[in-house]
């Protein structure tokens, strides 16, 4: 291992900014059993305490990167390190860099904004907000523990609330999505933990800490179980395939502010531990992997795009073309370019907004419809025309119509395998070729959604319904509007990570003495 990497780079916070982030929602969530159980019009509601609670807790992280976090700097800043239970070597190790903090704030955001979605929600509002606030806080903790044994804590406990909000607050099939979802991340957490275990104890001594575990030398048996151990677990939450059949089933029975955050953030913890680990810590075992992941990046566009043609329930059409989307994350990683690591990071904020606009205005409707049946709805936009607008942008938005954050974002990731002169001139042209088949897929099988939705023969039950109202309006355009920011001006978001992907690939070129051509 190459001891320069861009996990190694240090600035000391002299406050614990990044804990304040991570425990806010966390004490917020504490408070929740103090409430009394009222459906009085008192201010102090589970619902008003979630999401003030998240509203601060965004506007804190927003300050805090603002103000103290320099995009120019790769490598870690604003670390905080204390020894926690040290019999085990666990420590209480958070760090920030440009790898996490979009991620962070776009998981803020989405959390606030799904507990806002949930104005509606009636029953069990208690646990309901609580477990929304204690899954902002491990979310956090993913994203920015330095750890691993820390890392690997957060990422289980974010499975929880997960599992129950889907399992109590979901469909009629809800409990069978929950089992799955929970079966198969419970599955893939156990080879994270031993992967991560091996990588630990192979040393001069133990260490959970990922900046050693990064310096180290590994041998390739071991780098290549370890990769693979990665691969798979955390490939389950991105979803690769065909790990990802937990998904179109979790999208389906969970209620739309809990898919916003399946959308928004949870398949983007999968990519950035892939980044993290897979391509950080066992670069040289990536450099041989990455036509591999390409390859499976192909598979997942045209295979999740496929599949969404053949679901005529609306939430599981959008989480088929989930699927697909995540494909184009796993071709930038698997570029090992600059350009393609940025299309990655850049892919992952875009459709964080977008998947949870179309989930969040797909629930909009289901509130006033009572059904997600494509063949039972009709005539929607002479009824719902702003829905309709809000939906209608929302598809363009994820079919990468120019001018919009999903187009920036997957020709990133196109250039980036172009401008690899590693590959051979044939499977960079094959790439591109499949990948732009997904691409002519994906407005055939989302327009056709919006047609048979939002036009056709009226349903006469459908005929009068309420419009969005002011909330849902905010809602909608916070999730859009950012989409349009990137796509006119990308470097608002690419300025805050370009530092740190740019040494990533930077590692990457210095343990390429393997030959990828060779291995084609």
């Amino acid at each position: 291992m190459d001891a320069n990497l861009p996990i190694t780079a240090a600035s000391q916070a002299s406050f614990p900014w990044l804990s304040s982030i991570v425990l806010l929602p966390a004490a917020g969530a504490l408070l929740m059993p103090l409430l009394p159980v009222s459906d009085s019009e008192d201010l102090v509601k589970p619902r008003n305490l979630a999401i003030g609670v998240l509203l601060a807790d965004f506007i804190l992280m927003l300050a805090v990167f603002s103000k103290l976090f320099d995009s120019n700097d790769g490598g870690l800043q604003l670390i905080e390190r204390t020894s926690w239970i040290p019999f085990i070597g666990l420590e209480w190790s958070l760090g920030a860099d440009g790898i996490s903090v979009p991620l962070v704030i776009l998981s803020g955001l989405i959390t606030l904004l799904a507990t806002i979605a949930s104005w509606n929600v009636k029953s069990k509002q208690r646990l309901y907000f609580g477990l929304l606030l204690l899954q902002a806080s491990a979310q956090g903790l993913v994203f920015l523990s330095q750890d691993f044994l820390l890392f690997f804590l957060a990422w289980e406990l974010e499975l929880v609330p997960v599992y129950l909000l889907i399992a109590i607050w979901g469909g009629n099939r809800r409990l069978y999505a929950a089992t799955k979802f929970i079966l198969y991340t419970a599955l893939a957490s156990l080879l994270i933990l031993i992967s991560g275990l091996a990588l630990a104890l192979s040393g001069p001594e133990f260490s959970l800490n990922l900046t050693e575990i990064a310096s180290r030398d590994y041998n390739q048996r071991l780098e290549l179980l370890c990769y693979l151990g990665f691969l798979i677990g955390f490939g389950v939450k991105l979803p690769i395939f065909p790990l990802h059949t937990w998904l179109p089933d979790a999208h389906g029975e969970a209620n739309a502010p809990v898919s916003m955050l399946l959308a928004g953030v949870l398949l983007k913890m999968g990519g950035y531990a892939l980044l993290r680990f897979n391509v950080q810590i066992l670069p040289e075992m990536h450099v041989q992997f990455a036509p591999a992941l390409i390859i499976i990046g192909i598979v997942n566009i045209i295979y999740g795009a496929l599949n969404a043609f053949a679901q005529d329930n609306v939430k599981r059409r959008i989480a088929c073309s989930s699927v697909s989307h995540m494909g184009f994350v796993l071709l930038g990683i698997g570029a090992i370019d600059a350009l393609g690591i940025s299309g990655a990071m850049l892919q992952m904020i875009s459709h964080g907004l977008i998947a949870a606009a179309m989930f969040f205005i797909t629930g909009s409707f289901y509130e006033r419809t009572n059904t997600l049946s494509i063949p039972n709805m009709g005539g929607l936009a002479k009824v719902l025309p702003i829905t309709f607008a809000f939906f209608l942008t929302s598809s363009l938005a994820s079919l990468a119509l120019p001018g919009m954050s999903g187009f920036i974002s997957e020709i990133t990731v196109f250039l980036g395998i172009t401008s690899q002169e590693s590959f051979t001139s044939l499977f960079r042209a094959i790439t591109i070729f499949l990948g732009a088949i997904g691409i002519v897929l994906t407005p055939i099988y989302l327009l056709s959604m919006c047609r048979r939705v939002f036009f056709g023969p009226r349903i006469p039950a459908l005929a009068k319904i309420d419009e969005m109202g002011p909330r849902e309006l905010t809602i909608g355009l916070t999730l859009l509007i950012p989409t349009l920011i990137i796509g006119f001006w990308p470097r608002i978001a690419i300025d805050l990570y370009e530092a740190s992907t740019d040494a990533l690939s930077q590692s990457l070129y210095s343990h390429s003495f393997i030959a990828i051509s060779n291995i084609l």
